[in-house]
């Protein structure tokens, strides 16, 4: 892994997919022992004929001998013909499940020991890869390629993945720089403990990057730029919200369940202790609110315990 240029950048959109010098000679990456991993590139793609004969000719030329699986979820337009016209392996669903189980077939499907996620529009420039691999080859088991400001789809959306970011951090203990980014390297064996974990629509990334934190996996961030992408997005707002929001939920239980409902629970039983004095002075009296406010911070500590042991035995692996 020594010696390839770790730099990337993005290529126009009229890029012809040829590739720096420096840049095509990573057919193979080496974990720390000096194996020989074979890569597999898994790209999911809906309607992105435009976007792969943009990408799939740079992956060719920077992996010669790698294997790429493009998933296609149940396309309209020509996807699946153009991923095999341009010598990839085309996985084709005969209607569309979602991001994450495009994800999770790819994933089965593959035969190498790296795999490789990145999106199929043209944000991601394949050049970055060497970069992520040479980070995974000094010990980690995912690296995630992190996108800054000026690469997110909007001011909205910037604002809630930073957000989310923040929330990661809190949770795990670790600086989080990018929960939701689709451009990742890991190792096989260990994403495939999570595969069962994994939703068939998004946020595929967030839950597989708290499962690697939760299981004391070692996860970093590699800083990449992000280009416009081709075509239309798949994201819809109004659609979308309630998704983001279950999210923020989701982050919290796939980590640490009790993180979450502890702080509920404690602000359930405050606010019935605060309203019982209160009723206590002016009244003399403990209420039925009084007690309706105490019983749910019970009921919510005991919920949050007992998700905290359903948690552990999901992440329990057999010896």
């Amino acid at each position: 892994m020594h010696g390839i240029d770790s730099r990337c950048h993005i290529p126009p959109l009229h890029h012809t997919g040829q590739l720096p010098a420096d840049c095509s000679t990573l057919p193979r990456a080496t974990n720390p022992r000096g194996d020989i991993l074979d890569i597999s590139v898994i790209l999911p793609a809906k309607n992105e004929a435009a976007g792969l004969r943009r990408v799939l000719p740079s992956l060719r030329a920077l992996l010669p001998e790698a294997e790429i699986i493009v998933v296609d979820d149940g396309s309209t337009d020509d996807t699946a013909a153009v991923a095999r016209s341009l010598g990839a392996t085309a996985l084709s669903s005969p209607y569309s499940m979602g991001n994450g189980a495009a994800i999770k077939r790819g994933a089965r499907h593959a035969r190498g020991g790296i795999l490789v996620f990145m999106d199929a529009d043209g944000q991601h420039d394949p050049a970055c890869i060497p970069r992520l691999l040479e980070r995974l080859a000094q010990g980690y088991d995912m690296v995630v390629g992190a996108r800054d400001w000026a690469g997110q789809a909007g001011v909205h959306r910037g604002a809630a993945n930073a957000f989310y970011n923040w929330l990661a951090s809190r949770m795990t203990g670790f600086e989080v720089k990018d929960l939701t980014s689709g451009f990742r390297v890991v190792r096989a064996s260990k994403f495939r403990e999570f595969l069962h974990l994994l939703p068939n629509g998004f946020s595929y990334p967030t839950t597989s990057t708290m499962a690697f934190f939760r299981s004391a996996y070692a996860v970093t961030y590699e800083p990449i730029p992000v280009a416009k992408r081709i075509g239309k997005s798949h994201i819809r707002p109004l659609r979308d919200g309630v998704r983001f929001l279950l999210i923020i939920f989701k982050i919290a239980t796939l980590y640490s369940p009790l993180k979450l409902f502890a702080p509920v629970a404690g602000t359930f039983f405050a606010a019935g202790l605060a309203y019982y004095v209160y009723t206590f002075l002016t009244a003399h009296r403990f209420t039925n609110m009084s007690m309706l406010l105490l019983s749910a911070a019970v009921i919510v500590f005991l919920i949050g315990l007992i998700s905290e042991q359903i948690t552990s035995l999901t992440y329990r692996r057999d010896s």
